[in-house]
């Protein structure tokens, strides 16, 4: 099996989305650049117990000026990634925006929140970041800079994009889950994050699962 995929990258400008994106070495030679719509596109490719599944990653390269241009920019995604950048409290402010206009161009498409550079100390708190949860989307915290959780973004979209092909195969339910199978070609990391911390982070998202979500639409 080979699918390919458009995925959206969006967010605020300086959140660390291109850089998300460049960390996988053979985004570099599989680049296009879209002029109509001033976007880079990335072909991401990942090989899977499934076969091989292909992003073309559309990267918004400070599209965030040309409002107008969007709606083109979403037409016919099949999944998307939100970022904002976790030491940065207004790009986290800002993501309901950005949902808000991705889903209006495009419905029921899984999208993924990520919060970007947890490598540094963060303004935006694991317990205020409840917007995934308001909307029933995936969260994650990658560090591009570290390649830290850099696959997992993907990885979940895969999944949820290959599953109503792989239940058609195979029947729903049996089949092995789709995994990488082999390691992503990553460029070494610029800066190392602090594992404990990390982890600290982890157990409190883990935790903040558990309670129960704010009666305002505050998102911060």
């Amino acid at each position: 099996m080979a699918l390919e995929f458009k995925l959206v990258l969006v967010g605020d400008g300086g959140v660390g989305k291109t850089t998300f994106v460049k960390r996988h070495k053979s985004g570099e030679f599989e680049k296009k650049y879209v002029a109509t719509l001033g976007a880079d596109v990335h072909q991401i490719p990942f090989t899977t117990n499934h076969g091989v599944v292909k992003f073309n990653v559309w990267d918004t390269a400070g599209q965030e000026k040309f409002a107008g241009l969007r709606d083109g920019y979403y037409i016919k995604a099949k999944c998307a990634i939100i970022m904002f950048d976790v030491t940065s409290r207004i790009s986290y402010k800002n993501v309901p925006n950005w949902h808000r206009d991705l889903t209006r161009v495009v419905e029921d498409i899984p999208i993924v929140l990520v919060g970007n550079k947890t490598d540094k100390d963060r303004a935006v708190k694991t317990k205020s970041i409840v917007f995934h949860r308001k909307r029933n989307i995936q969260y994650f915290d990658v560090s591009a800079k570290s390649n830290y959780n850099y696959e997992k973004p993907f990885l979940y979209l895969a999944r949820a994009l290959t599953k109503p092909f792989l239940d058609r195969k195979y029947g729903a339910g049996n089949y092995a889950p789709l995994k990488l199978e082999e390691e992503i070609a990553l460029r070494p990391a610029e800066v190392k994050i602090d594992r404990e911390a990390q982890a600290r982070y982890e157990a409190e998202m883990r935790a903040a699962a558990k309670a129960s979500l704010p009666d305002d639409d505050e998102d911060l």
